[in-house]
């Protein structure tokens, strides 16, 4: 595992880790982590870790200050596609989760390494099975789950692991409130803090749309979920009332050749078309005077923000759970429509997980294995370390008693007890 562009840890920085699927391909996970990433550079020290690696140079841009590191190398020719253990099939990585084909024991192995000799202060988990490689990890770093997915998007038999690790880690960040809520409603997890967090929107360096172009767009993953069917169909109305009126559709994905086939079938060669792949995406809702949702369901709406943040006005189906809750917090914060764009939302998501970042509670102890939760020691190599993350000034932990922890979190272990946010973030600023 070669790590690229590592920083040097400066005095009152923390490190923070994200451990993401796949961080050299396309998708609204990798592009809001490294929108996060970047924004979390500021003032730490922050490193991304990618499950696995299939081309040599990510398709988004990765900020200079964050160090990458692949873990699995499946490029043809790779050495680790010889390794006996990428033949077998993974067994940390929960079945349950629907990436689990994806994953192989070898990249088992090279993230419980990864874990127990990292020096994280804070480790992020970007999706289910990543999360679970977390609980199962080293206790010293804080060890938070982040959900891009709504709780109900989830098999039930993924729900039951998840309910089973999540309560070994120390929180559960979620995209929106309402999806918060649902978890602490139907997936108890004691001690274990619950809050949401909306995804980030960068600085979009472009000019605003003037809402004079008859053109409506629309991006995402082509893939059945996003209901593009449904979007061309639509639109199939509309051109036959306004054929000046073009739809551009961006992405990439299994659906591309049904929906060019669909496109032709409806007769709209010419006045709706398949764009392909296109980063930085805000230059091109620049060109529109609309930007439509046509999906079933989305954890965020991360598109909708994005369009908004260029000034342009969207539609969206009203499916669970975000786009409707999205539109009105951007319409309440005057994004939409407006003339310049609006302040960033940046600030205000980094500053809540700076705040997470600081959270000052007490590692969480480990619970003796039961019946339904098996003990980590029985996939556990030998001689592994029991433990992750640089210890405090003094040799502390990153729970244990400072000038601004000594207080009833740490004395409990309970995440969040008597840590007021303005002292948390102070404590990262």
């Amino acid at each position: 595992m070669k790590r690229m562009t590592r920083m040097t840890s400066r005095a009152g920085r923390r490190k923070i880790v994200f451990l993401l699927h796949n961080a050299y391909a396309i998708g609204g996970t990798v592009r809001t982590t490294l929108n996060l990433a970047s924004a979390l550079a500021e003032r730490h020290d922050v490193e991304i870790v990618s499950m696995s690696r299939h081309r040599a140079e990510p398709r988004f841009a990765v900020d200079p200050r964050i160090t990458l590191v692949p873990l699995v190398d499946t490029r043809e020719g790779s050495a680790d596609l010889a390794d006996p253990a990428y033949a077998r099939e993974a067994v940390d990585f929960p079945v349950a989760d629907k990436r689990h084909h994806q994953y192989t024991r070898l990249t088992d192995l090279r993230a419980r390494a990864y874990l127990e000799s990292c020096d994280a202060d804070v480790v992020i988990g970007t999706r289910p099975g990543i999360n679970v490689y977390i609980a199962l990890g080293p206790r010293r770093a804080l060890r938070i789950a982040q959900e891009h997915l709504r709780h109900d998007a989830h098999a039930k038999r993924l729900r039951t692991v998840l309910a089973r690790h999540y309560r070994d880690l120390d929180a559960v960040v979620t995209m929106t409130g309402a999806d918060a809520e649902v978890y602490r409603t139907r997936m108890p997890l004691p001690g274990v803090r619950v809050v949401s967090v909306p995804n980030i929107v960068p600085e979009v360096g472009v000019a605003p749309s003037d809402g004079t172009a008859k053109v409506i767009a629309a991006a995402g993953r082509l893939v059945p979920g996003k209901r593009y069917d449904v979007l061309l169909e639509a639109f199939c109305a509309v051109a036959a009332k306004d054929p000046d009126w073009e739809l551009r559709i961006y992405g990439g994905g299994a659906e591309k050749e049904r929906l060019q086939g669909l496109i032709d079938g409806l007769g709209l060669a010419g006045q709706a078309r398949l764009m392909g792949v296109r980063t930085p995406i805000e230059a091109e809702f620049a060109q529109a005077s609309l930007v439509v949702s046509a999906s079933d369901a989305e954890s965020f709406g991360m598109t909708l923000v994005e369009a908004m943040r260029c000034g342009v006005p969207v539609v969206s189906t009203d499916c669970p759970s975000a786009p409707p809750r999205s539109s009105r917090t951007a319409w309440t914060a005057g994004w939409c429509p407006c003339a310049t764009p609006a302040p960033s939302p940046t600030r205000c998501s980094t500053w809540s997980w700076t705040t997470i970042c600081a959270g000052r509670w007490a590692p969480r102890p480990a619970r003796a294995p039961t019946a339904t939760t098996p003990s980590r020691s029985s996939t556990t190599t030998s001689g592994s370390s029991p433990s992750c993350g640089r210890p405090a000034p003094g040799g502390r932990g990153p729970g244990s008693g400072s000038a601004h922890g000594a207080g009833p979190a740490a004395r409990s272990g309970r995440p969040g007890a008597g840590c007021a946010p303005g002292v948390a973030a102070a404590a990262l600023n």
